[in-house]
């Protein structure tokens, strides 16, 4: 028996998994299925995995169910054995893995405001960018030596953060100011892992 992943539609956290099971190789091991995670009437099934009702979420043969993208990656590294959380570098990792997801979560929010609620609130919606906006100064000024070092985890998540402000918030230009992190993206988002797993919808 191997593993099922639950997701849904284009969710970075989903697609975050997906590139760590194309990386790590996985992927054949790996049963797809899709669930229903809207926030206001979350799937019956998919409640009974992750009692908040959200994916992705991990059923594996070998102990309870899994969620959180950062629990998934983790466990899916360690059951490939590969290097993608390096314990020699695992605080740095941790902490931009972390910085990725941050800007993951405001930019859903952000689309999540637009889709629910019938007038979104513009301060609101602007403050959840200053969020992204500060996180992608960061990376600019403080990550790039990381981000051009050895492949791991913290570059998959910014990786799919950055792509998925492509794909939901293009009119936002992040690039704009940030040559270097914009540069990396270039090279980045043309990795196979990325290119097999570019969100549609």
């Amino acid at each position: 028996m191997g593993l099922t992943l639950y997701k849904a539609g284009p969710s970075p956290f989903v697609r975050k998994v997906m590139v760590t099971l194309h990386e790590t190789g996985l992927l054949a091991q790996t049963d797809l299925v899709d669930a229903v995670a809207n926030p206001v009437a979350p799937d019956p099934a998919l409640i009974a995995i992750n009692p908040a009702g959200k994916i992705p979420a991990l059923v594996r043969e070998d102990g309870p169910a899994l969620y959180d993208s950062r629990v998934i990656t983790r466990y899916l590294d360690v059951r490939a054995g590969t290097s993608l959380y390096p314990e020699a570098r695992i605080w740095e990792v941790l902490t931009l893995e972390a910085s990725a997801d941050a800007i993951m979560d405001a930019a859903v929010l952000m689309v999540y405001e637009a889709k629910f609620r019938p007038e979104p609130i513009a301060p609101w919606m602007e403050g959840q960018w200053t969020k992204i906006s500060n996180g992608l100064d960061a990376l600019e000024s403080r990550w790039m030596s990381h981000l051009n070092g050895p492949h791991d985890a913290a570059q998959i998540a910014v990786g799919v953060a950055l792509g998925y402000l492509d794909f939901r918030h293009p009119q936002r230009a992040w690039r704009v100011g940030r040559p270097a992190l914009a540069a990396w993206a270039e090279v980045y988002l043309q990795r196979p892992a990325m290119q097999a797993t570019i969100p549609q919808g």
